[in-house]
């Protein structure tokens, strides 16, 4: 087989004067499964279930904790949240690898997984990538096809695109556009305009007369040929910004090219990787191209969707379009490319790739964005919008289509038709209640999702505690709510409907209202409070039970606690340093109780160091992030619960064991 043509990028970086630096091999074969896999496959040190006496702390409200699970993969599956820092995420992985590459590896994709039983963390999941990619290097670019089943196709393209670009650069293009989007400019020569007001303007006119005479202190009326140059003078300006404009943008693509290049031609890790992210789309865009000449079209996947399109930021910035196009149309395989300059050829293919696969194939998919860009609305295809599309543009829908998209609703609402939901999280669809469709799209979507959790089973026995307090403030808040609130609609009687809130003082709820916005606004408006009191919960479950002097087996089985873990200080008394979960299991024993206390799932919502129980605690899940998936794991599960056996549940999916350790 001929080797690929080298990588050349856009005829700006060519015809620049910079002095570009010549192409080296790659190291590595182009197969992604190397020799060196035979003898490296899947190395790992020590067992998964490999459990240490962890370290105890306190608190941030001084009540005694664990500081790790005594397992750092254990560790890494229950303290990585999508507010942990890099530095952090970082640190846990290298302990966690040194540990178990493979369930490390593992580990990693359910950060990223949308669906299964994954955790929808995509920040995390591209920061574990990157190091991936620094440290092992091979591992990651041997098992892209594998990731694809966790998350999409666009992630590799936008993993190329933070090694080139920096890991902070999405946050600083938010920053930036947020700016843009205040008023905030700050020209060239770095001084801002001040903004326009009726104060300020009233003031630089002081002085010069408001009326039109001049025998009322105003200036004379310029004639219209004044008027008409400064007409003619303000789109000179107008052109020459133009003009400035239009060199930024090709010196911004030639700097973005020449970067591209230059780590194509002298990073080795990196050229493999872009060669392996670039042969994933080849491949399935020629496979795709063959079921669409065969009628197959229920068998193309998302490949065009996520594919870069031809000088897109991605393309830009990464050159991935070319590689593509060549790697579908290689010269060798096409007669009328013999002969053809290089730069000429790179040219064709790559305009092939956008004619004569792209458009076909993202017209068949009948993806919004292309009905939306032709402005065809009266041919969207409304029950074809993926979730994360539907959230996103409902309102562009409801201003274009108003019609045919409020028929879709009504339609959804009445079951003829159905709305996607599935990668959506919970707080986010509650987000999208005050949207402008006045909530529709939120509560179709959130129905979706709960019916689509109980056709997969029910939680027995089980109520959701949602932690309130002050330390939760912000997302967190938002997603203890959410999951409670979902934890509280797939329980069956007589728990389904209820919540505890706790702060200082929990409160059994029952969730009034008949739709979505109803039983937010009723969470909502609870009494919180500023500090979190676990033990009062369970005393008080504990009360109820001895009052009532209820028989063991109608006592609460499971309670899932959606927390940060930073629980109040108990009282003190003469038991030592015992953690929350110690003492309420304790009082039951007590209370004649001690066989069936109730088995906790610590759900973690925010960074923290506090680790509730060890990994070989009995009775005990320690689970964590914004996700409704891993909630799946508990449905209809009577088994005997433990930390190491739910995150081995969670991880042990078919498409987990596809990964591969190789370096």
């Amino acid at each position: 087989m001929a080797s690929p043509s080298p990588l050349l990028g856009p005829p700006e970086l060519r015809d620049s004067n910079s002095c570009l630096p010549k192409p080296i091999t790659a190291s590595g074969p182009s197969n992604p499964f190397m020799d060196q896999m035979v003898s490296n496959f899947n190395k790992s040190t020590r067992v998964v279930n490999d459990v240490s006496s962890p370290q105890m702390g306190r608190t941030e409200n001084s009540s005694a904790t664990f500081l790790s699970a005594g397992n750092p993969c254990l560790d890494f599956f229950f303290h990585v949240v999508p507010s942990t820092p890099k530095e952090s995420i970082e640190q846990r992985l290298q302990a966690a690898w040194n540990h178990d590459a493979l369930t490390t590896l593992k580990l990693i994709c359910n950060l990223r997984g949308v669906r299964g039983t994954g955790k929808s963390d995509k920040e995390g999941f591209y920061t574990a990538a990157l190091w991936l990619h620094g440290c092992h290097p091979k591992t990651l670019a041997c098992n892209l096809d594998s990731l694809s089943n966790f998350g999409y196709f666009k992630d590799f393209p936008e993993i190329l695109y933070r090694i080139l670009k920096g890991f902070e650069i999405r946050r600083i293009q938010k920053s930036e556009w947020n700016q843009r989007k205040n008023g905030v400019h700050k020209p060239s020569g770095g001084r801002g305009r001040a903004p326009f007001s009726v104060e300020t303007s009233r003031v630089s006119y002081q002085g010069r007369g408001m009326g039109r005479g001049r025998g009322r202190g105003g200036r004379k009326k310029k004639p219209a040929a004044t008027r008409e140059l400064r007409i003619a003078n303000a789109e000179r300006r107008n052109q020459a910004e133009k003009a400035k404009a239009s060199l930024d943008r090709k010196m911004e693509k030639i700097s973005m090219g020449k970067k591209a290049f230059t780590r194509y031609s002298h990073d080795p890790d990196y050229r493999f990787l872009h060669e392996r992210v670039a042969d994933l789309f080849a491949n399935l865009l020629k496979r795709d191209l063959e079921f669409l000449a065969s009628g197959e079209t229920n068998k193309i996947s998302l490949a065009a969707k996520w594919c870069p399109s031809l000088d897109s930021s991605f393309d830009k910035a990464t050159l991935l379009c070319e590689s593509i196009a060549k790697k579908i149309f290689p010269r060798e395989s096409f007669p009328e490319y013999e002969g053809v300059e290089e730069a000429h050829y790179a040219y064709r293919v790559r305009d092939r790739l956008r004619k004569q696969v792209l458009v076909p194939l993202r017209k068949t998919l009948q993806l919004p964005e292309v009905y939306m860009g032709a402005r065809d609305w009266a041919s969207l295809p409304y029950n074809r919008v993926a979730s994360v599309a539907m959230k996103s543009y409902k309102e562009i829908f409801l201003e274009h289509d108003p019609e045919r998209f409020q028929q879709f609703l009504d339609d959804a609402k009445s079951g003829k038709t159905k709305l996607a939901a599935g990668a959506v999280l919970p707080h986010e669809i509650i987000g999208e209640l005050d949207g402008g469709d006045g909530g529709q799209v939120a509560e179709l979507q959130w129905k979706r999702m709960v019916d689509d959790l109980k056709k997969k089973g029910s939680l027995t026995n089980c109520i959701a505690i949602s932690d309130v307090s002050g330390s939760m403030a912000g997302t967190p808040m938002e997603v203890s709510v959410a999951l409670g609130l979902l934890v509280s609609e797939l329980s069956e009687e007589p728990w389904r409907g209820k919540l505890i809130t706790f702060s200082e003082d929990p409160e059994l709820q029952s969730v009034e209202g008949e739709d979505l916005r109803s039983k937010t606004e009723f969470v909502r408006t609870r009494r919180w409070g500023m500090s979190t009191d676990f033990q009062k919960v369970f005393d008080l479950i504990l009360r109820v039970a001895v009052e009532g002097r209820l028989k063991a087996e109608d006592m609460i089985k499971r309670v899932f606690v959606f927390s940060d873990m930073e629980f109040d200080q108990a009282s003190v008394s003469s038991h030592g340093w015992e953690t929350d979960y110690q003492a309420m299991a304790r009082k039951y024993r007590e209370k004649g109780y001690g066989d069936v206390v109730p088995e906790i799932v610590f759900w973690n919502l925010r960074d923290s160091r506090s680790t509730p129980v060890p990994g070989r605690e009995k009775g005990v899940a320690l689970v964590s992030g914004f996700s409704k998936n891993l909630i799946k794991i508990f449905l209809d599960n009577d088994g005997e619960i433990d930390p190491m056996k739910m995150m081995v549940a969670a991880i042990s999916g078919a498409e987990y064991g596809k990964l591969v350790v190789i370096d």
